[in-house]
This record gives C-alpha cells, sequence and structure tokens, in this order.
C-alpha cells in the first residue's frame, strides 16, 4: 500500500502549504501528500497518477474557490475515482454544499477551518483505513465469487476448490472476529445505556433518527481557564492531563448511576436517569475528588485546577443525529440547554456548583445538602424565570460553616436585591456576609452589583434586573 496518495485542494497557498505539511509531517513516512491550488489541477493530478497507476485513497478539499467549489469538485471525482474517500473543510461552507457533497459524493466527513490538527490527522487516517479495508474486503469478495463460480464448472478441481474455500472461510472468520472486536471497541465510544434507551440490542442496530424522551437529570463540567494551562503544555502533556483528570471523574458519574454522553475536550456532560440525587452526589464527589487530585498535583509542584458543574433536571430527547457516513449519539433539549448555562454560572459566581430549582424540587431531602438560592434568572427566548441554588457541601468545613451561619442574612439580602429592589439594604446584609465569609464570592458578586445598581439609580430612574446586569457588562 506505499503507493497510496492524498491530494490536497485548496486555492490559498499558505493554508495549502500548511495543510500538506501537516500531512506530511505525520503520514509522509508512509503515503505521498499531493497538492493542488484549484479543481481544476486537480482533476489534472489525478489522471496523471491514474496514468501511473497510483491510487488516490483521501482528497482533502476546501469548499469556497474560484473556478470549481468544493463540493462539485468531489462529485466530479466521485464520478470517475468513487472508492476515494473524500473529506471537506468548510471554513465558509453552508449546509446546502455539505448536503451536496454527502449526496452526490459520499462525503466521508467535513471539518471546520481553522482545523484541529489532531482532528485532521486522525480523520485522514481513519479515511485510508476504511479505504484499506474496502479494498481488502473486495478483493476476497472477488476471491470468493471466482471460488464459487470455479465449483459449478470444474468438478475435478473439487479438492483443490475445497482446500481454498477452507482457507477463505478461515479468513472470513478472521474477518468476523475483528469485526466484533470492531464493535465493541464503537461501543466504548457510545455508552451501553444510551444504546439500551433506544431499546437496541447493538450499536449495528442503532439508525440515524432514532430517539426517545426520557426524564433526566443533565450535568455539565468544564475545567476554568483550561486554555490557560494548555499553553504551557505540549500537545502530548495536554491530553496526558486531561485523561488523567477524565479518569478520576469517570467511575465517580458511573457509580452513581450516570452515564457520560460525551466528553467534550476538557468537559464532560453525562446523564442520570434514576434521581436528581444522584447527579447532584456525583458532582460532590468529584469536587472531592478534584481536592485530592490537586493535593497530589501540589506535592508534585504543579498549578492546581478548578471545575464549574451545572445539573438541571426534566425531559431530554435521546436520539441519533449525522449523516450518511457519520452519526453521533446525542441529547438535546430546554433542560440540556440550561445545564449548559447554569455550568457557564459558575464562573460568574467563582463558585463550583450550581443546580437549578427544577433539581432542587426533585432532589428527596434538601436538609441532606448545604444548599442556598443565589439567583433568578430568565431563559433566553422564554417567560420562564429559574431560580439558581449554589450547593456548597463540597467547600471546606469552616467555609461551609460560616456560610451557614450567615445564611439567614444572605437570604434577607436576596429579597431585598430582587423584590424590593432596595440595593442598598441588600448591599449592607452582602457585606456582612463577605465579612463573616471572605472566600464567599457570590455575596462579593452580589455586594459589587449592588454598588453598580445604586450607581446606576442615581444616573437613571429605570432599574436593572440581574440579567441585564450581566448583559450590559456591570456584573461579573
Amino acid at each position: 500500500m506505499n503507493n497510496l496518495t492524498i491530494l490536497c485542494v485548496d486555492d490559498e497557498t499558505i493554508v495549502l502549504e500548511s495543510l500538506v505539511e501537516q500531512l506530511k509531517r505525520n503520514l509522509g513516512n508512509t503515503y505521498e501528500v499531493e497538492a493542488a491550488e484549484s479543481g481544476e489541477e486537480a482533476l489534472e493530478i489525478l489522471e496523471e497518477l491514474q496514468e501511473e497507476g497510483i491510487e488516490v485513497a483521501a482528497i482533502v478539499s476546501d469548499q469556497i474557490m474560484p473556478g470549481i467549489k468544493g463540493d462539485e469538485l468531489l462529485i466530479q471525482i466521485h464520478s470517475r475515482y468513487p472508492k476515494s474517500l473524500k473529506i471537506m473543510l468548510t471554513g465558509q461552507a453552508d449546509a446546502r454544499s455539505v448536503g451536496n457533497a454527502v449526496n452526490a459524493a459520499k462525503l466521508y466527513r467535513y471539518i471546520s477551518k481553522p482545523w484541529e490538527e489532531t482532528d485532521l490527522i486522525l480523520t485522514v487516517k481513519e479515511a485510508i483505513n476504511s479505504y484499506i479495508q474496502d479494498k481488502e474486503l473486495a478483493e476476497k469478495t472477488e476471491k470468493l465469487e471466482k471460488i464459487n463460480q470455479e465449483l459449478d464448472t470444474l468438478s475435478n478441481d473439487q479438492a483443490q476448490l475445497i482446500e481454498q474455500l477452507f482457507k477463505v472461510n478461515c479468513d472470513l472468520e478472521m474477518s468476523l472476529e475483528r469485526q466484533v472486536q470492531l464493535t465493541e471497541a464503537t461501543e466504548r465510544f457510545v455508552p451501553r445505556q444510551f444504546i439500551n434507551f433506544l431499546g437496541k440490542e447493538s450499536i449495528v442496530d442503532v439508525k440515524l433518527g432514532d430517539c426517545v424522551q426520557q426524564e433526566m437529570s443533565v450535568l455539565f463540567s468544564d475545567i476554568r481557564s483550561f486554555t490557560t494551562l494548555s499553553e504551557k503544555m505540549t500537545p502530548e502533556e495536554s491530553f496526558k492531563f486531561i485523561n488523567s483528570y477524565l479518569y478520576r471523574m469517570e467511575p465517580i458519574i458511573i457509580n452513581h448511576h450516570g452515564f457520560i454522553d460525551k466528553y467534550i475536550g476538557d468537559g464532560i456532560m453525562a446523564l442520570f436517569s434514576q434521581s436528581a440525587d444522584d447527579a447532584v452526589k456525583a458532582g460532590i464527589f468529584m469536587l472531592q475528588s478534584l481536592a485530592e487530585y490537586n493535593q497530589e498535583r501540589s506535592q508534585l509542584g504543579e498549578q492546581p485546577i478548578e471545575i464549574g458543574i451545572g445539573i438541571n433536571t426534566g425531559c431530554v430527547m435521546l436520539g441519533a443525529v449525522g449523516g450518511y457516513s457519520q452519526m453521533d449519539s446525542t441529547a438535546i433539549s430546554d433542560t440540556v440547554n440550561l445545564a449548559s448555562r447554569l455550568e457557564h454560572l459558575t464562573k460568574h459566581y467563582r463558585v463550583s456548583l450550581l443546580i437549578s430549582h427544577h433539581t432542587f424540587l426533585e432532589l428527596e431531602n434538601t436538609a441532606d445538602y448545604a444548599v442556598r438560592p443565589i439567583a433568578k434568572l430568565q431563559v433566553k427566548g422564554k417567560s420562564e424565570w429559574v431560580s439558581v441554588y449554589e450547593v456548597f457541601e463540597g467547600d471546606r468545613p469552616e467555609i461551609k460553616a460560616s456560610k451557614l451561619a450567615m445564611a439567614t442574612t444572605f437570604t434577607e439580602a436576596l429579597l431585598f436585591y430582587y423584590n424590593l429592589k432596595d440595593y442598598r439594604e441588600a448591599a449592607r446584609r452582602f457585606e456582612l456576609c463577605w465579612q463573616k465569609t471572605p472566600e464567599d464570592t457570590v455575596a462579593q458578586v452580589y455586594l459589587h452589583a449592588c454598588q453598580e445598581m445604586i450607581s446606576e439609580q442615581e444616573k437613571y430612574p429605570k432599574c436593572l434586573s440581574i440579567n441585564e446586569m450581566i448583559d450590559t457588562g456591570f456584573v461579573g
């Protein structure tokens, strides 16, 4: 397979050179990499390679180019070289262009520009492996068909043909075993619980559009300032760090009857179908495990990390989405969106764990947790108001005790802030909470917000809500 070639097409010289350089650096010892600056040049190169007997396993093409567009080029290539795998770079490609390539060129995958090198190399490797596997399967199929034809016509060579059939059957058994291994490996990427929820026996049975509606608690978590941390690491160190962190968090979620729907870079999206308590307890244990992890990092002279966790409970739609060549499991609904927003709000209030009132009301016994209301937010595009609660069960014992001692004062401050719009009285109480607990970042945020609101009231008669303050930049 040393004569396999990858063809790159892009009208921007710098982008094309970068694309070729990355592929050669990672794959140049195994495959040839050709470059074309236009669709016309790409077609000429393909004809020349075909005349030389060189196979083009994969074509990586930009969409927006003068002359022949990316989708048009891939469609033309598919009509002449249907076995080659097509990959589109979609810096500005619209859904129609991608759809054209999927339907008429059997697009293998599309990658957004600017691309991640790791994603690019992994995609191209998978495409070439798929090309090789398809070719090997075609050769085996052709060989088997030939043997069957010989069995029908050459009775005198039965012994030899039986021996050949035996070898082919052995090869097929090996292929079947390999397929079973691939199926098992694939199920590591698609949770078994997801397949069960869809009522399927295996991932093989899952089809595009399969879906089910389920009441669930959704947990989002994310590492704070991961980009800043990763800038000090090599790519290998970044992946080692992420996997070390995720390795600790996954068992906690599983042990609390949840499953991980997907990893989003350094983030986690997990689903809990049995009870809201499972999700909240998982979040608390994740924070406790993080504290232990930070102790180990401190002993190694490494910077401690912080995470934010948001949890919401409600109706979730689970299903399979994607296209002809690739699909993925996903969970979609307003419940998911709100859980994600709560995780983002942990950065604003500088706390570790936030839950919605939907989750709070589903808890079997709220007294089991150190929890307090901290905000009322209106979901964008909806009339519904959401109460937000901080779960500080995972705080250090002295901070937890101090927050509990000031719970009444804090609740009064919220009442003055939201209901009475008396920001001076609210500020006085928030300041008491902050003085009592200097680590109470929520009280600090609200004190700053009150000061801003008092200043704004002196300038304008209209009072702004907390949502308006966040949107206008007064808070955070």
